[in-house]
């Protein structure tokens, strides 16, 4: 008996100690958050060569870096996210959403009827125009300027539409598609493009560090939009939208407008 009542003191012993120690442990996991539970990460797709929009100042560090990175980590912390970006090719995004191995794309995406089949959108959060691009010793300063050139743009972007309406019109191009940005102004300052179409506001940035380069927005084109895209059916649409819109009222959206178009952009 004696050593039965040992052996049942003892094990007691042990369990008590153990729920100590996992009380101590739960209450040290659950620290940093005011629920005690952790915070769910989403994935967000972007491509990062895309400024002031996304992209990386090598200069600095490795980090993406951008309008659409600011507004991402805003809306992530009023819905009480965390945020991990995947950088990848631009016509690599709408796939990625499609097979959901991204929870959201905010890359300066603009909401197209085609698009629209295959994700869902939210509103217009920025509003811009189309450029043309081209070199100063050889200017294309009209829409028909671009008759019988070689005209750069980026795979998978709006830009891309706009050329082959262009074509489909009349207008006799030859259509180079490349993956990036900053590959684009390469061929382009190289002589293997004659033009190339982006938007105004990401070229804003590429003319005033090439001298050798200059772009004029073209007219009678109807402005274009960026949204934030997700899978169908995705209940982050409605979540991201109304802190959009909340952004839009508090004057968030034009603090970091201003940031990165505006005076205040480096």
């Amino acid at each position: 008996m004696k050593k039965f009542s040992f052996v049942l003191m003892f094990t007691l012993l042990v369990g008590m100690l153990a729920a100590c120690g996992t009380a101590e442990n739960g209450e040290e996991a659950n620290t940093g958050t005011e629920d005690g539970a952790e915070k769910k990460t989403l994935v967000m797709g972007t491509s990062a060569d895309y400024p002031p929009f996304e992209y990386i100042d090598s200069a600095k560090s490795n980090e993406i870096i951008g309008f659409d990175i600011d507004i991402a980590n805003y809306i992530a912390e009023q819905l009480g996210y965390e945020i991990e970006i995947k950088d990848m090719d631009f016509s690599g995004l709408i796939p990625a959403l499609s097979s959901e191995r991204v929870d959201f794309v905010l890359s300066g995406m603009t909401p197209t009827e085609e698009r629209k089949e295959n994700v869902d959108f939210s509103q217009i959060y920025y509003a811009a125009h189309h450029m043309i691009v081209s070199k100063t010793d050889n200017k294309i300063e009209t829409v028909d300027g671009l008759k019988g050139k070689k005209v750069g743009v980026q795979l998978g972007s709006i830009q891309e539409g706009k050329a082959k309406e262009l074509k489909d019109e009349g207008l006799n191009i030859e259509i180079k598609q490349l993956n990036r940005i900053p590959e684009l102004i390469q061929d382009l300052k190289a002589g293997r493009l004659d033009a190339v179409i982006i938007e105004d506001t990401v070229a804003k940035g590429f003319l005033e560090n090439n001298d050798d380069i200059q772009g004029i927005v073209m007219p009678d084109t109807n402005e274009e939009g960026s949204a934030i895209a997700f899978p169908k059916g995705s209940e982050l649409t409605e979540q991201f939208d109304q802190v959009v819109t909340e952004m839009k009222e508090n004057g968030k959206m034009d603090e970091l407008i201003n940031k990165w178009f505006g005076d205040e952009a480096e």
